[in-house]
């Protein structure tokens, strides 16, 4: 029952229970995670290495200006 009400409202059942500092990450966010898990893992590195380098370089950015 808590995870369809979870689903209805977009959120985690951490979120939901109050486990969570972060609202809850979108339907659009967790479809791109599940994707990156079923990838091959030479390609899902790959992947989390380029999230990283743009992650890094906004906070950059943000730090610098």
């Amino acid at each position: 029952m808590a995870a369809k009400i979870a689903d209805v409202l977009e959120v985690s059942l951490d979120y939901l229970a109050g486990n969570s500092k972060k609202a809850a990450l979108d339907k659009k966010t967790m479809k791109l995670i599940h994707d990156i898990e079923d990838l091959e893992p030479s390609i899902k590195d790959k992947l989390i290495f380029l999230a990283n380098a743009v992650i890094r370089d906004a906070k950059t950015g943000k730090a610098y200006a």
